[in-house]
């Protein structure tokens, strides 16, 4: 075991992403500037570039208080963040694809003849994968995008905790979104320390890694 430090500096935003739970407050965050720091997130790599991942950014006092029967025991991040932002996974996002293929072929990524044949294949892949498979595809997807959102938040200035305790059908109902297509993966909030980090330890690289 080790503390948790980078061995490249050029990493060092993974090392100084902490989850913090008390924040000041007073500190909100623009809607340009938190666009900003989805719209970094969102480099993220996702199945078959589908990109699953909706955002429900709560940071209005209105917003906070549908949602705060639904924290469980994070009342804290609640009540201090300047934002929840909400992380769904759209279980139709297969109907996006034309549309993202469709944008490779304008930007000239693809032509219409590499498009056409790529659509063809996600459908076909779709018909063949159950609810449960395509469920762990998209949790994945979105694990990838909750990662890069915290790092992408603490670039910006701000730091993060995830939220995994949470009731996902109610704070779905409250927020209006359709649970039989969005499922929510977590909750991150997000806003201004309002408390000094504390030191984590990390396995080393020989505790958890086997070469063959």
């Amino acid at each position: 075991m080790r503390l948790k430090k980078v061995t490249n500096p050029a990493n060092e935003v993974f090392e100084k992403r902490c989850s913090i739970r008390k924040y000041d407050p007073s500190v909100k965050i623009s809607h340009e500037e938190m666009s900003n720091i989805i719209q970094d997130a969102m480099t993220a790599p996702s199945s078959l570039n589908l990109q699953p991942w909706r955002f429900v950014v709560v940071d209005s006092a209105e917003g906070k208080e549908l949602v705060k029967p639904y924290m469980a025991f994070n009342q804290l991040q609640h009540e201090t963040s300047s934002a929840l932002i909400v992380v769904y996974a759209d279980m139709a996002s297969i109907g996006s694809a034309e549309s993202i293929l469709s944008a490779d072929v304008k930007l000239g990524i693809r032509d219409e003849a590499n498009k056409e044949k790529f659509l063809q294949m996600i459908t076909s892949y779709r018909a063949q994968v159950s609810h449960e498979q395509l469920l762990a595809s998209q949790m994945l997807d979105c694990g990838f995008v909750c990662m890069q959102l915290m790092l992408s938040a603490k670039a910006y200035g701000y730091d993060t905790n995830p939220i995994g305790g949470f009731d996902r059908e109610g704070i779905s109902k409250a927020l209006g979104m359709d649970s039989s297509r969005y499922f929510p993966t977590l909750i991150i909030s997000i806003g201004k320390a309002a408390e000094a980090p504390h030191d984590t330890t990390r396995y080393s690289v020989d505790e958890v890694t086997y070469w063959k």
